[in-house]
């Protein structure tokens, strides 16, 4: 009886754990699998800035022969996430050095950043209060670190989705170190403003937007009479956040097909700065 007891006890716990091994399956991330996956060398750096405040980044380098140009990829109002480290990790594997700051270093509980919030409601809180200065004088920084870097070229381009978009055009305004910046559903910084951007302007943005696409038009009519090159591209079917979306496993055929045609341009874009 006593074997009886101990086979019964051994097929018992032998089962709970396949359980819980499937259960665990089920639950994967797949943002996190290609991650730790990826054979390209990513790492964290911290970066100082101007004024003295520490900035926490994570930074994917291609496998090239050549120095690279560099891309600062601006995080969604939910902060630096595992996504937005994925699509560092993707540039990288088309040839850029891809750089993803987390502008809410330091603004965390007890001085951590993004992933310190207990809930993204918090998050979205702190990256409303983030200034206007705080967020130019953090992408200085990050330009000249990456800029500087021995991998890399002269050429630093800038890019942002949602949130990160408007930081993204909004950079454009302030900097003219950059070789390029490339917006996704962002919204536009002041007409008035649009005269003093020198690098291009690549607009990425889904159909279903008016909130965003609204001003696509008035933008453009300042720019063309600023002479600066602003070009706006609508992708049909999708709306905001397509490239978030249509990068997840569950994308519709509408969804895939402008994250195809969007990177494409993208990458393409790119390799032309």
């Amino acid at each position: 009886m006593k074997i009886y007891h101990l086979l019964m006890l051994i097929i018992l716990l032998t089962g709970s754990f396949l359980a819980s091994s499937v259960d665990a399956d089920s639950h994967a991330d797949p943002i996190k699998d290609e991650l730790e996956k990826s054979p390209r060398h990513g790492e964290w750096v911290k970066i100082t800035t101007a004024d003295k405040h520490e900035l926490n980044a994570f930074i994917v380098f291609p496998e090239v022969k050549e120095p690279a140009t560099a891309i600062i990829v601006i995080h969604e109002i939910f902060g630096l996430t595992d996504w937005i480290r994925l699509v560092a990790d993707r540039l990288a594997a088309d040839g850029f050095v891809a750089i993803c700051p987390d502008l809410l270093s330091g603004m965390g509980p007890d001085g951590g950043g993004t992933e310190s919030f207990d809930s993204g409601d918090d998050v979205r809180r702190a990256i409303r209060g983030l200034t206007t200065e705080r967020v130019t004088t953090g992408l200085d920084a990050v330009r000249k670190y990456v800029h500087d870097l021995p991998s890399t070229n002269d050429k630093v381009a800038v890019s942002g989705f949602c949130w990160g978009g408007r930081q993204t055009f909004s950079y454009a305004v302030h900097s003219d170190e950059i070789a390029g910046a490339f917006v996704f559903y962002g919204s536009a910084p002041p007409v008035e403003d649009i005269s003093k951007i020198s690098a291009p302007v690549y607009g990425f943005y889904g159909e279903s937007d008016n909130r965003i696409n609204a001003t696509i038009d008035v933008t453009k009519a300042a720019a063309d009479v600023a002479k600066v090159k602003y070009e706006p591209l609508i992708y049909k079917g999708v709306g905001h956040a397509f490239l978030r979306r249509g990068m997840a496993e569950d994308a519709n055929e509408a969804q895939k097909t402008a994250v195809k045609a969007a990177w494409e341009r993208w990458v393409t874009l790119l390799q032309e700065l």
